[in-house]
């Protein structure tokens, strides 16, 4: 049985793969050409010496070090934000951290919901939904970033699905896996 599932399974593999990469790629693509500011780098701006436009004219490693020697002496954003924010120079528009999160989400609701796997598919919502809500209140990125990560993201994943629904085959059970189910519940 294992020959005739081997190959569905490594396609399947495949296509998810490429689509979950297809997804960031789709994230650095818009951010390169949107350069949204993050939320964070907006309210330095506010509040310190760092223009968001400076900011974002200098290179990565220099962002970093500006954040650094900048919020080195106030006592307001917690160490371990401050490491976090200096990790994190990018821009903000869309959060691939959401697509990353809403992309597995997805597939889950697609993939194991029908199978009746309720607590993978609930824990991956759960799981899902404190990424993004954390992206907002880590300051990393505006509500329309998280929305428009989940737009990608479904995008992507329902472009996904098609292929493997395509060249693979319907993804609803097979009979054995139907029976199966219906025993469970």
């Amino acid at each position: 049985m294992l020959r005739y599932r081997l190959k569905p399974a490594l396609g399947l593999a495949a296509i998810l793969t490429a689509t979950l990469l297809i997804g960031q790629g789709m994230k650095s693509f818009i951010k390169e050409r949107v350069q949204e500011p993050r939320p964070f780098v907006v309210w330095l701006d506010k509040h310190y010496a760092i223009d968001d436009r400076a900011f974002y004219a200098m290179p990565r490693k220099a962002r970093s070090a500006a954040l650094a020697r900048e919020l080195k002496q106030q006592h307001v954003i917690p160490p371990w934000l401050q490491k976090h924010w200096r990790a994190e120079t990018g821009f903000s528009f869309p959060s691939g951290h959401t697509i990353f999160a809403a992309s597995w989400a997805l597939l889950a609701v697609g993939l194991l919901w029908p199978r009746r796997h309720r607590v993978s598919t609930v824990v991956l919502l759960i799981w899902a939904s404190g990424v993004m809500v954390s992206r907002m209140a880590l300051g990393m990125h505006w509500p329309r970033d998280v929305v428009m990560g989940v737009a990608v993201s479904w995008l992507v994943i329902t472009l996904g699905c098609w292929l493997v629904q395509r060249w693979i085959g319907a993804l609803t059970p097979t009979p054995e896996e139907a029976s199966d189910i219906r025993s469970r519940g």
